[in-house]
């Protein structure tokens, strides 16, 4: 009885098997947008869920925003926390910054899709906002650990490219106000959703360097509501 030949698969076919696989997963989710406004950093997700957040804070003046699998972001988001706070522990606050989160993502995620069999079907954000005239920072990072420096906005998840595409006609060099970012986000996530999105459907947080002590505040229903009819 002949024995069958084992299955060979080259690694380039490998790995464009497994991006491919990460892609479909990552674009069955919501569309999430950061943007930066006068006073820091919007984040805005298209969310009908009132428990499972997409946007978290990480530190002080860091957030952390993913799209794609919920368990596996969400490990990827504590395992940020931990890291924060331990480094924050060791050394200083001033020493946690985005820059160095995202570096680590990029790493773990990296190392996962090319020694892992299944890739984890994420892409996420790590943005923080600037202070003492420092400028704000936006760091995507895909399921295959590659990293991109993000400047006015940043789209992650679901239609991305599209919605990328309909920021691009509408943002301007001048940053606008918190009411004119709301409803610009609003506007792309409605129109790649092609539906109108409730203020009881949507996740949105700023990082306002205004505020003392930690940045992150997460807008309430009322006041998404507020920014939405008073544009």
């Amino acid at each position: 009885m002949t024995m069958p030949m084992p299955y060979y698969v080259s690694p380039e076919q490998m790995m464009q098997d497994k991006a491919e696989y990460a892609r479909k997963g990552i674009a069955k989710g919501r569309s999430i947008v950061a943007m930066e406004y006068v006073d820091g950093l919007l984040l805005t997700a298209d969310n009908p869920s009132a428990s499972l957040h997409k946007v978290s804070e990480i530190y002080d003046s860091i957030a952390f925003a993913g799209a794609g699998k919920y368990s596996e972001f969400e490990n990827l988001r504590k395992a940020g926390i931990r890291h924060a706070d331990l480094k924050g522990f060791m050394y200083s606050r001033e020493d946690v910054t985005g820059r160095s989160l995202a570096n680590g993502y990029s790493q773990s995620l990296g190392t996962i899709f090319s020694q892992e069999l299944k890739p984890l079907e994420v892409e996420i954000l790590v943005v923080q906002v600037g202070a003492d005239g420092h400028p704000n920072e936006m760091y995507r990072i895909s399921f295959d650990g590659s990293i991109i420096d993000e400047k006015n906005f940043a789209v992650i998840g679901g239609r991305a490219e599209a919605v990328q595409t309909f920021l691009k006609d509408r943002i301007s060099g001048q940053l606008p106000s918190l009411k004119a970012a709301v409803t610009l986000c609003v506007s792309a996530l409605e129109q790649t959703a092609n539906q109108k999105l409730q203020p009881e459907g949507l996740e949105a947080a700023v990082l306002d360097r205004n505020r003392p002590g930690r940045k992150f505040r997460r807008l309430g229903v009322a006041e998404i509501r507020q920014l939405l009819s008073a544009s």
